[in-house]
């Protein structure tokens, strides 16, 4: 989907990181019409929060599965063949050739996206030559980038600080995903490639995810309303 197909107010994706799927349902219902894309990682999801995939989009929300798979290229492949009959809109695995061949494959002609995580957000150049890599952040996204765009992938995370950069490689041609989101005021807690909504939009991301600063939030709806308002700003 290119950006100009994309609806403004699904370029918010909320995070739902909370330990139950009652939790969950409870911060959607509190939500309500300001958001309609909602990321479910490891902590919803190992937590029963996998059906919630589909009573969401039932609702007509859309839903990014933050699973970052990552094995021999068979193996993902099933797994993906089974994930694309949950109704996720996007799917993550990691950036690595055999896991994004394996993952495109699984995929196949159904309307799930698969994403490929470059480098964690997390992570900076210190925790990349402690991992073992001899490329630094922006050499290691850039090359993981290439491959995933020879390989089919639909789109890549990254953190907002690469969007220019990755732009000049895929074009439109694929979507730019940048967790490392924080409103102006928020912690920055373990993020460390970070940015503000509206730099992000301005810089070229398509979509953001933003957790912490929603659903830790006193009022998660009245911050999601800024943030949207925050990014139809950065689109005019």
């Amino acid at each position: 989907m290119t950006p100009a197909e994309i609806a403004p107010k699904d370029r918010l994706i909320v995070a739902l990181d909370v330990p139950s799927l009652e939790l969950a349902e409870a911060m959607v219902n509190r939500l309500g019409d300001s958001v309609t894309f909602y990321k479910i990682g490891y902590r919803l999801a190992y937590a029963g929060g996998l059906p919630l995939v589909g009573k969401l989009a039932d609702r007509g929300k859309k839903v990014f599965l933050d699973l970052k798979l990552h094995d021999i290229g068979n193996t993902v492949t099933q797994g993906v063949e089974s994930i694309t009959k949950l109704g996720a809109t996007f799917l993550t695995v990691h950036a690595y050739p055999q896991t994004m061949k394996g993952a495109v494959e699984g995929r196949g002609n159904t309307s799930l996206k698969i994403l490929a995580v470059t480098v964690l957000t997390s992570y900076n150049e210190d925790d990349l030559h402690a991992a073992g890599y001899r490329l630094g952040v922006s050499e290691l996204v850039e090359a993981r980038a290439q491959q995933a765009q020879v390989l089919g992938v639909d789109g890549l995370v990254c953190s907002p600080e690469e969007v220019g950069s990755l732009r000049k490689i895929v074009g439109h041609q694929m979507n730019l995903v940048t967790p490392g989101i924080r409103p102006a005021g928020s912690a920055t807690g373990d993020q460390k490639r970070i940015m503000t909504p509206g730099r992000a939009i301005a810089a070229g991301a398509d979509y953001l995810v933003v957790g912490r600063p929603v659903v830790e939030a006193a009022d998660p709806k009245a911050v999601a309303d800024a943030i949207q308002a925050e990014i139809a700003q950065a689109l005019d």
